[in-house]
């Protein structure tokens, strides 16, 4: 299967940078063909690319706008047949609207068995964001509007204000694309992938619940299995031995132990820094029961600020938190990572993401306040 990517933006925004990085950093080791079409400067770059084994198809009708239906589609099925690629990059020309290369695309792709619209990416320079909206408006904004990602350059020459400011109008544009605002000199090409190829923090952690949920669900099948003759050992065997002053109890504590296990979360490399140890335990289906709220932010948080919006958590004034996690930009250009679970969380330092990410798990969530816990 193919993968096709989309790589758009304005001219000067660093489109090719940002190609030559990931061909470095994120697609090692990939069959991997570039279709470039700027006007009139297809062979721009043909010397770096064809040096890195990277074939460049030329296109022989300009701009893909102009062509969308005739030799954009040939172009794409004869890349196809010829080489057999891993992955197809497009570099549309840097005015043409993004959505009608997608439409392109995806009506190429539709007609064949083994290639498929893998993203569509649009590299804005941070700093011209506010000038690009009034005098380009159509075409513009086309392209913001229509990215799964955007990829801003040039944010280190901006004040945080005025980053956010940027972010904000993007965001009133595009409410859903994950936007890139760390410099790229701060990331490996495989963590920008990663905000291209989007996995949000909240169907990673949801994930790891039901992994979770699942673990939880076969002990207990376990546990009710030996009830009669092994609960002692199962007691031994949950805790790793580090409780043993609970081995006497009875069996029917064997439960209410179970809740207790708060403080210990993080003694043992059981599966039990997990919520199932409190309230989890008594909901079973996680996708039903919960919902989650999430936020992207280039904003930044010291470690106090983190350490009080954690324990702000579990007041109950924002609902029946069950989860937290996020990595976020600290102060003097660090990073903090942090975890929450009922009664418990954990703050340290992190590596840079694409952009600051938060994401909170749980019941009844009362999402303006949280906003305005994180200020945001």
């Amino acid at each position: 299967m193919t993968k096709i990517d989309i790589v758009s933006g304005f001219l000067g925004a660093g489109k090719t940078t940002l190609i030559k990085k990931l061909l470095a950093e994120a697609f090692p080791g990939e069959k991997l063909v570039l279709i470039e079409n700027e006007f009139g400067e297809i062979s721009i770059d043909g010397g770096f690319l064809k040096e890195s084994g990277v074939q460049i198809s030329e296109m022989s009708a300009g701009c893909i706008c102009c062509s969308l239906v005739g030799d954009f589609h040939k172009a794409l099925k004869d890349v196809q047949a010829q080489f057999h690629p891993d992955r197809i990059l497009i570099e549309p020309s840097g005015v043409g609207k993004l959505s009608d290369v997608i439409v392109a695309v995806q009506n190429t792709a539709d007609e064949t068995d083994d290639m498929k619209l893998n993203s569509f990416v649009t590299v804005a320079d941070a700093t011209k964001v506010k000038v690009y909206m009034k005098n380009f408006g159509e075409f513009y904004n086309n392209q913001i509007e229509s990215a799964g990602t955007i990829i801003l350059s040039r944010t280190q020459k901006l004040s945080q204000e005025k980053l956010e400011s940027a972010v904000a109008m993007l965001r009133e544009k595009n409410p859903d694309a994950a936007i890139l605002t760390t410099p790229w000199d701060q990331l490996d090409g495989k963590v920008i992938l990663s905000a291209i190829e989007k996995v949000s923090l909240a169907d990673e952690l949801l994930e790891k619940m039901r992994a979770e949920h699942a673990a939880d669900e076969a002990e207990h099948e376990h546990e009710h299995h030996h009830h009669d003759h092994d609960a002692h050992e199962h007691h031994h065997d949950h805790d790793h031995g580090e409780h043993e002053h609970h081995h006497d109890h009875d069996d029917h504590d064997h439960h209410h132990d179970h809740e207790e296990h708060e403080h210990h979360h993080h003694d043992h490399d059981h599966e039990c820094d997990d919520p199932n140890c409190s309230c989890h335990h008594h909901h079973h289906h996680a996708d039903e029961v919960f919902t989650s709220w999430g936020r992207e932010t280039p904003k930044v948080f010291s470690q106090a600020d983190i350490q009080r919006i954690l324990t702000a958590l579990d007041s109950g004034d924002y609902g029946k938190i069950l989860r937290a996690k996020g990595i976020v930009n600290g102060e003097g250009g660090a990073w903090i990572e942090f975890d929450f679970v009922p009664e418990e969380h954990e703050v340290r330092a992190g590596h840079p993401d694409y952009t600051g990410r938060l994401c909170v798990i749980g019941a009844e969530l009362k999402e303006d306040k949280l906003a305005e816990l994180f200020g945001l």
